[in-house]
């Protein structure tokens, strides 16, 4: 059998979806889900990826390309006193200033070239004593500051468009972890974004709050309807086992998002395996992130084992490092029967929380030292049964 010139029995190719070409994910709901009162502001955004071609799996991550807030832009604009229609032509070709510091440029961060060259070509005094002082207080105040801030300490210095953006780092895709499952969530993907706010009090940000690029605009800019620049980031270091297999959850805050995929895809693979979650909130009321969803999970079975932490109920703050020491027994004798052991969240502070947890469980039943528990635990790491997805 022949076909007509020009055509082919062969698949067309799937479109490969990355940083340079995103697929345009068009927004179902983006709904708050912690109460107003909550001092943590997170969102569940649904994806329609019906039409993508992206196939995921839980545990996988996706990437969002952020657009700056037009008020910061317009700021900046006007700060450089030039018309916001200014064009900026390089190697990529021609745009206008407020496109290329809308999608093209970091502006809600302190650009390190940008404060090098205040210190060292402008000889500016705050810069210089910030950047020959010690890292912790450099880190300290560049906290919540943004490009706008660096403009602010030589006001009567006036770089062009050019000079400017030459000092910036390029704008790039924010990753959140995927918190769906498609075997469940068929043609969509879910997020758990964290919105990162830094409001201006009496004392710093003369009356300007900051955002984050990615949260905010996540949060603030995009309603149903519109549509976000998504692709897919696989995260094969952090994927379910089979169906048989025991697992451990765990995951405070929005480190949660994955293992609500992996409850929704266990509730479908009709397998054996246990599986215990260990979150942590603040308060049961207000960001006990997908209250209602686990509660059902764990009174239906699908959840053998559910322990949260409430930090800010009780005078003494509660982690999930103290409710893992409350289980010791219990989880080391899953461990010990095969357990996968799954982490989630700030690596700063709450993984090495975790991790010296289970140090001090692996001593308490094994009769270890510490140094042989450490290496215990690096044993789990290489037979890829202690997992960790930490930012």
């Amino acid at each position: 059998m022949t076909t007509p010139s020009g055509s082919s029995d062969r698949p067309a190719r799937k479109t490969r979806w990355s940083r340079r070409n995103p697929y345009s994910a068009r927004v179902i709901e983006n709904n708050l889900l912690t109460a107003p009162e909550s001092d943590k502001e997170v969102r569940h955004l649904i994806l329609d990826i019906a039409d993508a071609g992206l196939e995921y799996q839980p545990g996988d991550a996706v990437s969002v390309l952020p657009q700056n807030a037009p008020e910061l832009v317009a700021a900046i604009i006007a700060r450089l006193g030039v018309p916001a229609d200014t064009e900026i032509t390089d190697r990529k070709g021609s745009q206008s200033l407020t496109a290329a510091l809308t999608h093209g440029f970091e502006i809600t961060s302190v650009s390190p070239y940008l404060l090098d060259h205040l210190a060292t070509t402008l000889h500016n005094e705050v810069a210089t004593a910030l950047l020959a002082g010690d890292r912790a207080d450099l880190e300290a105040w560049t906290r919540g500051r943004d490009v706008l801030d660096l403009l602010a300490l030589e006001p009567e210095w006036s770089p062009t468009p050019e000079a400017l953006l030459a000092e910036l780092r390029p704008l790039t895709a924010r990753t959140y972890s995927i918190s769906s499952a498609p075997s469940v969530h068929d043609g969509t993907l879910h997020l758990t974004p964290a919105t990162v706010r830094h409001y201006a009090t009496d004392e710093w940000g003369a009356g300007r709050d900051r955002g984050g690029a990615a949260s905010t605009y996540l949060a603030d800019r995009v309603q149903p309807g519109d549509s976000v620049g998504v692709y897919l980031t696989p995260n094969k270091n952090f994927r379910l086992p089979e169906p048989d297999t025991d697992i451990i959850m765990i995951g405070p805050g929005t480190g949660i998002a994955p293992f609500r995929g992996f409850l929704h895809e266990r509730a479908q693979d009709g397998g054996s395996g246990r599986n215990w979650l260990f979150h942590g909130a603040r308060h049961r009321d207000q960001d006990f992130l997908y209250r209602e969803e686990i509660s059902s999970l764990h009174s239906d079975g699908v959840l053998d084992r559910l322990d949260v932490a409430f930090s800010r109920e009780q005078e003494e703050k509660v982690y999930v490092q103290h409710l893992m020491d409350g289980h010791g027994a219990d989880l080391y004798h899953w461990l010990r029967d095969g357990a996968v052991l799954y982490v989630c969240g700030d690596a700063t502070e709450m993984a090495q929380s975790v991790d010296d947890a289970l140090v001090a469980i692996i001593v308490a039943n094994e009769g270890l030292h510490e140094e042989a528990a450490r290496a215990r635990l690096e044993e789990l790491r290489a037979q890829g049964r202690y997992l960790r997805d930490v930012y």
